[in-house]
């Protein structure tokens, strides 16, 4: 079917140019027979049919739309003539933003500014469309805190669109350092924009008239229309029917679409429903989600997830919402229970204790989980303590070790070898015996102690984080409920200051019963002894148990508690210290009674046996093994410095001096048939001179009298002041006082084994004088002349001579004092017997001075003032001789006396006083 006219031309557009909305004039050929004809109009690309006014087929009326080109064609499409060309077009200009508040000659498009007002991701009001910076100036926040502002300008505001706007305030706020021409530049900036407006307004109504008049011309038609319709009608005006017919309208699509309306309800309602689910799953979910992380041990996760769903749904009012969230409020309470139980179990670690203690304050458990933890761990560890000793004491009972006791105390005690040569080094022999079980309490105290050590250096360190916050929250923020636990902690230092007295109070109890039951009462003792004490533990283990203790005190007081916490260990470290130092000298005296049984006679180059050097060495092995209880750590004293310590020490020591004594004398005393002595050797350097003695030797108690006295005299010489010297090294203040003591115990010893030794020796010699010197009937009245010196005073050099020898072969050193004394019993009976002589004849008076003279002569070395005396008393007893012929033969028997038993009396020669060679 061909086309009953040409194609629409726009030969013309006025104007050519403008904004979206701008009202335009379209001119041109066959634009179309009237509305109707009319189907298309399109300006730059945008249809604007709806706004297109047909006026005749060479001139259409309508607005430009907001196209997205911004120059077009303007092309007109019609029935009758199809679709249109344009030699003309049309440029459509950028519209400038209007604000609200700007006036405006056309119909503005609200649906940008709707938008902005609407969206709640931007939050735009519209008071943000106000200009933003109505001076023209840069604005330069100043420093001026807001809380001054509004102290200052009370009920006032800062913002410009306020009905209480201060432009001081404003000025404060955004110029409070601006110059004062930028002031006066914004001064002059305002009065340019009220002079614009008020000239704006005129421009507005000028440029839009023609759109005032079609605005004037419909109101009028409405007017009009209105005014013939008239009111008095039956259907009513014009408006009501219109409303009857658009009330039906309703009624019947309501009629139409009430089931088709109904299930989309319904569908809206499933659908609104699934969205909220899916919206918030993470609270439906929330429930099975804490069940699952809680059996997993992710108390983190759960935590969070709480903290989430308390800030979302705390305060809900939605009731869905509020009975799912009082589900998840259980299940966190159950966690707060179950956390609280892992919290008090024990053991536990620092850690783990930590980290529910974290998670309880984090859940805002009531009450104060810390503090509940540190009780439950106090109550553990003393229960601990408690646990070990009846443990220990349920084993000594069982196992009955009372037997390995007394052999293990026994066996470490301090021994000595048997032969100890002097100045030969001791040594403890190695044995199985160390291999032996200590005994219950040392096993005892280690265990305690490590009890001890392993639990409360944690505890401590619970505490100093209960106290300084570190607890409960580990980047160390300051929130209110730290800071609320700190203040409850601080307020707590005393009670977690008794939790630490008590701990160390029982640890200090439970080692004095088991090693110091005298020192506690008797109520003490049935909560802390029950221990074994008939066999005392040895200077060793109690060198020991001090040894652990001290570690013990070391390891708290290196986690910086207060030293007043730690005084009573301190206190118990010192008696422990005076109990091994007096344990260890009362076993010191048993084992010196022991060393008589040690004896075994055999005498070195200086007459004396192994005794005084096994004495020394156990004294110096005693002092050794109390080289660690004596010693002072940081903290302690000198036990030796207290007086009652002191003064038993010093009574101890001298007690073990005078036990050896009393073993000296004990062996001086005993019988042949008491002692051994089929070991005993003597090697002489010329064996057959003294054979006679040799052979006799092991069989004289007088020999052991020697071997004893030359012992003592070692003793007094070496030994005591040896240990006067080591005794003062070792801080034995009293040394002095324990060696004089000594000493002088000593020497009565000495002096008794002496005069014993002597009278057994001189009482035979003394006696046989004067039944020699009268044997057959010799009468100094009427004898012959003397030919020699008799029998009688040879047999008694003989017999001095014997005894020089059996002196000289235990020690030189005595043959002097035993000779000296001897002569002098001799000399005092040779006076004796001359005084008693009535009367001398001539050759009983000079066989008188021979004997006399030949036997002070041949012991002149050991003659003394008091045996000089006596021979010169004997002398002056006897007449004096009268002719040198007297005297010649005197002289002349006195020589010959001499040769004849010049290897006699070698012995009393000085040369002769050579040490024997072994």
């Amino acid at each position: 079917m061909s086309r009953a006219r040409q194609p629409p031309l726009v030969t013309g557009i006025s104007p050519n140019e403008g904004a979206p909305w701008t009202k335009v004039t379209i001119r041109g050929e066959n634009l179309g027979t009237g509305h109707n004809d009319l189907i298309g109009l399109s300006i730059c690309g945008h249809n604007c049919l709806l706004t297109a006014e047909w006026i005749t087929a060479s001139k259409i009326v309508c607005r430009v739309g907001p196209a997205k080109d911004d120059k077009g064609e303007i092309i007109v499409t019609t029935k009758s003539g199809g679709l249109g060309t344009s030699t003309v077009s049309f440029k459509l200009l950028k519209p400038e933003r209007i604000g609200i508040l700007d006036q405006s000659a056309v119909w503005v498009d609200e649906l940008s500014y709707y938008d902005m007002r609407t969206d709640r991701n931007k939050g735009i009001s519209p008071l943000s469309l106000r200009p933003a910076n109505p001076l023209g100036i840069e604005i330069d926040k100043g420093k001026v805190p807001l809380k001054d502002l509004e102290n200052m300008f009370p009920r006032m505001s800062g913002d410009f669109t306020s009905e209480n706007f201060s432009a001081t305030w404003y000025l404060m706020e955004n110029h409070s350092s601006t110059s004062f021409e930028q002031l006066r530049v914004a001064v002059a900036n305002l009065k340019k924009q009220a002079s614009k407006k008020n000239e704006g307004s005129l421009a507005y109504v000028k440029g839009g008239l023609s759109t005032f008049f079609e605005a004037q011309d419909a109101l009028a038609a409405i007017h009009q229309k209105l005014e013939s319709d008239g009111t008095e009608k039956v259907g009513g005006s014009m408006t009501q029917r219109l409303e009857n017919v658009l009330n039906r309208a309703s009624e019947t699509a309501d009629t139409l679409f009430q089931e088709v309306l109904g299930r989309k309800d319904k569908a809206d309602s499933t659908r609104n429903a699934l969205n909220v689910l899916q919206r918030f799953k993470f609270l439906f979910n929330l429930p099975l989600n804490i069940e699952r992380n809680i059996q997993k041990g992710d108390y983190d996760v759960v935590i969070n997830d709480y903290e989430k769903a308390k800030s979302l749904f705390g305060n809900t009012e939605v009731p869905v919402f509020k009975k799912v969230y009082s589900e998840v409020e259980t299940r966190i309470e159950a966690l707060r229970k179950l956390l609280l139980d892992k919290l008090l179990e024990t053991p536990s670690t620092l850690h783990d204790q930590k980290r529910y203690i974290r998670y309880l304050s984090d859940l805002h458990a009531p009450g104060d989980p810390a503090w509940k933890c540190i009780v439950a761990q106090h109550k553990w560890i003393l229960q601990l303590m408690q646990n070990c000793k009846e443990d220990f004491i349920k084993e000594q009972k069982v196992a009955g070790v009372g037997l390995e006791m007394d052999r293990s105390s026994a066996l470490n005690r301090i021994s000595l070898p048997a032969p100890v040569k002097r100045g030969g080094s001791f040594q403890t022999p190695k044995d199985d015996s160390w291999h032996y079980k200590s005994p219950q309490q040392v096993r005892f105290v280690e265990k305690l102690s490590d009890v001890v050590i392993s639990q409360l250096p944690n505890f401590w360190k619970l505490w100093i984080s209960y106290v300084n916050g570190s607890l409960f929250s580990e980047t160390g923020e300051k929130s209110g409920q730290v800071e609320k636990l700190k203040k409850n902690a601080r307020q707590r230092q005393n009670d977690f200051k008794g939790m630490i007295e008590e701990v160390t109070r029982r640890l200090v109890q439970l080692v004095r019963g088991a090693l110091l039951p005298s020192s506690l009462t008797e109520l003490q003792l049935r909560q802390y002894g029950g221990w074994d004490t008939k066999t005392p533990l040895s200077g060793a283990w109690l060198t020991q148990v001090i040894h652990t203790v001290r570690l013990s005190l070391e390891a708290l007081s290196a986690l910086e508690i207060p030293n007043d916490l730690l005084q009573v260990i301190q206190d118990l470290l010192q008696d422990l210290r005076v109990h091994c130092l007096l344990t260890t000298l009362q076993h010191t005296e048993e084992d010196v009674k022991r060393l008589a049984e040690k004896e075994d006679w055999v005498v070195d180059n200086e007459g004396i046996t192994s005794l005084p050097a096994q004495f020394e060495q156990c004294m110096i092995q005693m002092l050794q093994s109390l080289k660690e209880p004596m010693e002072c750590k940081p903290g302690e004293i000198n036990i030796l410095n207290l007086d009652v310590v002191q003064d038993k020490a010093c009574e101890q020591c001298v007690s073990i001096i005078k036990v050896f004594i009393k073993c000296l004398e004990q062996l001086s005393t005993k019988t042949d048939g008491d002692i051994d002595t089929s070991h005993l050797s003597v090697d002489l350097a010329s064996p057959d001179l003294f054979g006679s003695i040799q052979e006799d030797f092991s069989s004289k108690p007088e020999q052991r009298l020697l071997i004893i006295l030359s012992n003592c005299q070692y003793l007094e010489r070496h030994t005591f002041l040896n240990l006067a010297e080591h005794l003062e090294k070792n801080s034995f203040t009293t040394a002095e006082k324990i060696i004089r003591v000594s000493i002088e115990a000593l020497r009565q010893l000495d002096e008794y084994l002496f005069e014993t030794y002597v009278e057994k020796k001189s009482d035979p010699i003394v006696g046989s004088l004067e039944p020699g010197i009268y044997a057959g009937y010799f009468d100094w009245k009427d004898c012959l002349p003397p030919t020699g010196v008799r029998s009688y005073l040879k047999e008694a050099l003989v017999s001095i001579i014997s005894v020089h020898a059996e002196v000289f072969t235990v020690s030189k050193e005595l043959v002097p004092r035993v000779l000296s004394k001897i002569i002098e019993a001799v000399a005092e009976e040779m006076s004796r017997l001359m005084q008693c002589v009535s009367s001398f004849s001539k050759n009983g008076a000079l066989q008188a001075r021979l004997e006399i003279c030949a036997l002070r002569d041949a012991i002149e070395l050991y003659l003394t003032s008091e045996s000089r005396t006596s021979f010169k008393q004997a002398v002056e007893a006897l007449p004096q001789l009268q002719s040198g012929t007297d005297k010649k033969l005197l002289e002349e028997l006195l020589n010959k006396f001499k040769s004849s038993m010049k290897l006699q009396l070698n012995c009393f020669n000085p040369a002769s006083f050579q040490p024997v060679k072994r």
